[in-house]
């Protein structure tokens, strides 16, 4: 803290404690995006119907719903709702003087809990003073009316409407969610997980919880070949290979060589059905072919890490050594082999990389870690992201707190040492942060903790006992597909044992909840987001359009105002240019989960807390000063 003059702590210190009583900014949380760019910008666009809410209670009994729905759109997308309302020949100096009086009157409802110094720094610097005049009248019955009339009047002669609607749009979008959290899972299946990490590169105020897909890029980009294979195996399995060649400028030009040399077709490495664009006939047999090299690499280095880290105890998904020509043995019972592709495993060294393999991936790891792009998006994730987080007595985490069947927290063992709990996710965070700031070197026990972290049992982000994808390509007997899950899926239905775990992390029981992503809820099956009494809420409903036939819906997201919390129940996304033209919004219920009695203030909150010690230690140092001034005297 900077040295401070007398005047000036006394200034601080009143700011201080009159920010303490504001109420709380609105948090928004989202989980499992898996690349649908489109439909997170929508639900970013509207705050999860927040911003319709709003409208609603101040225009509901003057404006129709088409009118309502209307203006949402143009604050969601004001660009092209212009655009659509050019053609339509609607743009009259009626419309921009009603509708830049509508948006006045929702940014100064939108920001009137916060400060003044916090709207002016969101203000776009272009419209900053007209803004901040037309935001605070707080004469504007006496005096000033005609001086704010005129500059209305005179923003719309001088055709500066479309931008300074435009301009009121964006701020109230900024204004409406205070902070994002993002509950994990941002890569793989859907097309953009780098437009959203662009846009969320650009959000004023957001964190992240690693996701076990958001993993095995990281472990790619910190040197794990293991990681690497995952991720090059599941981009052709969903048809998505241009995410690394267009997104990241990864060339696969070898990869293609090498596949089309040693693979042949088969039907069970096909891409699945792409939503959003349609694959030609060459790049789905591309596709198809460097599934299966993927694949058999990808079986081949894991082997390698379960060899080289026996405290992993994942020797029984060592299964290239017990192969036959047509048969594998799992378990000590032998199975017939199906869409067998092992024409590069050499049964007397099996997880050997073969010389053009070993070539192949260490020019695609070169790739991997000299994308300027993908550099960005890694140092971002890293920077904002965290295995789990204690924000404001909740704690938020993708994946699962690895639990043993009574209920205890699962300890495991690494190097000798034993870690669970709170430690066990510690430690986890660890050497993620070390190998990816030693990433040049690539420090190979920290590069295998983070594959670890993608299938290894005791990883918070898997929660299983193993990941079969071997036996789901190779074996046709799906009761050897199924993946038990850890019991913490079983026990956080209970309020205890919940409690016991916010217990663990630091927050509050009694007011906390835990706030989970990962396993897609079947609302189709009737089953709910909101568990042990509202101590649990799973807030993974399907955003992937490959879950959404399993879901029934199109996602969850989570509002927490200064009021309590709302769960948002989402219907599937069309694309951006139809609920434009529509005025099709995805928000299809709100449920509250708590309301509170009280209004929760600033002062009861995480940044609160932060705050609260500042000030103290500014009215410590102003009765130090005070002391001083007197001794002299």
């Amino acid at each position: 803290m900077k040295q401070l003059q007398k005047n000036e702590l006394i200034a601080e210190i009143i700011n201080l404690e009159a920010i303490l009583n504001l109420p709380k900014g609105t948090e928004h949380f989202v989980s499992d995006l898996h690349g649908e760019f489109e439909a997170f910008d929508h639900i970013l666009r509207n705050g999860s119907g927040s911003i319709k809410e709003k409208v609603h209670s101040i225009f509901g009994k003057i404006l129709s719903e088409e009118d309502i729905n209307s203006l949402c759109f143009l604050i969601y997308y004001p660009k092209e709702k212009i655009n659509l309302l050019k053609q339509q020949e609607t743009l009259t100096s009626g419309f921009w003087y009603r509708t830049i009086h509508q948006l006045i009157t929702l940014v100064r409802f939108c920001s009137c809990k916060y400060t003044r110094s916090k709207v002016r720094k969101a203000l776009p610097e272009k419209y900053a003073y007209i803004l901040e005049e037309l935001i605070y009248p707080y004469d504007e019955e006496a005096d000033k009316q005609e001086y704010y009339e005129q500059i209305i009047e005179k923003i719309i002669d001088l055709n500066e409407a479309e931008f300074f609607v435009s301009a009121l749009c964006h701020l109230t979008q900024r204004l409406i969610v205070d902070h994002l959290h993002v509950i994990g899972d941002i890569y793989d299946r859907g097309p953009h997980p780098d437009k959203i990490i662009d846009k969320l590169i650009d959000y004023h105020s957001v964190d992240i919880q690693f996701g076990n897909h958001d993993i095995i890029w990281l472990g790619a980009f910190c040197g794990s070949k293991a990681c690497l294979a995952n991720v090059l195996r599941i981009c052709a399995r969903y048809g998505n290979l241009e995410l690394l060649e267009n997104a990241y400028g990864i060339s696969l030009s070898s990869l293609r060589r090498f596949s089309r040399k040693h693979y042949t077709h088969n039907l069970a490495f096909a891409p699945k059905k792409n939503p959003y664009s349609t694959l030609s006939k060459q790049e789905q047999i591309d596709s198809m072919l460097i599934q299966q090299a993927a694949a058999i690499i990808q079986q081949k280095l894991e082997g390698q890490v379960i060899l080289r880290r026996p405290d992993f105890n994942m020797t029984d998904r060592l299964l290239l050594d017990k192969l036959t020509k047509h048969t594998v043995t799992v378990k000590q019972k032998t199975y017939p082999l199906i869409n067998a592709c092992f024409q590069t495993v050499d049964p007397k060294q099996p997880y050997a990389l073969t010389s053009e393999e070993e070539e192949l991936f260490e020019d695609l790891l070169q790739q991997m870690q000299q994308s300027e792009r993908l550099e960005k998006h890694m140092t971002f994730l890293m920077e904002k992201g965290s295995l789990y987080l204690n924000y404001n007595q909740n704690l938020l985490i993708h994946g699962c707190i690895p639990l043993t069947e009574n209920g205890d927290f699962q300890s495991v063992s690494f190097r000798g040492k034993s870690y669970s709990g709170k430690k066990l996710l510690d430690y986890f965070d660890r050497c993620i942060t070390s190998a990816f700031t030693n990433r040049s070197s690539c420090i190979e026990e920290l590069t295998d903790i983070i594959w670890y972290l993608w299938c290894g049992e005791g990883s918070s982000l898997f929660g299983k006992t193993a990941m079969k994808t071997f036996e789901r390509y190779f074996i046709d007997v799906p009761e050897l597909h199924v993946e038990k899950k850890n019991p913490y899926y079983l026990l956080r239905e209970q309020e205890q044992v919940c409690r016991n775990m916010l217990k663990e992390f630091g927050a509050n029981p009694d007011t906390g909840c835990i706030i989970n992503g990962h396993t897609p809820i079947k609302v189709r099956k009737g089953e709910t987001p909101v568990k042990a009494n509202s101590k649990m809420l799973v807030i993974d409903g399907g955003f992937s359009k490959s879950y959404q036939k399993i879901t029934g819906i199109g996602g969850y997201t989570l509002i927490y105002n200064s009021y309590g919390m709302h769960l948002a129940a989402h219907k599937p996304f069309s694309n951006k240019e139809t609920a434009i033209v529509n005025g099709d919004d995805i928000v299809s219920s709100r449920q509250i989960v708590d309301r509170k009695i009280d209004r929760i203030k600033v002062k009861d909150t995480t940044i609160g807390e932060k705050i609260s010690t500042d000030s103290r230690l500014m009215q410590n140092i102003l009765k130090e000063q005070a002391k001083t001034q007197t001794s002299r005297s």
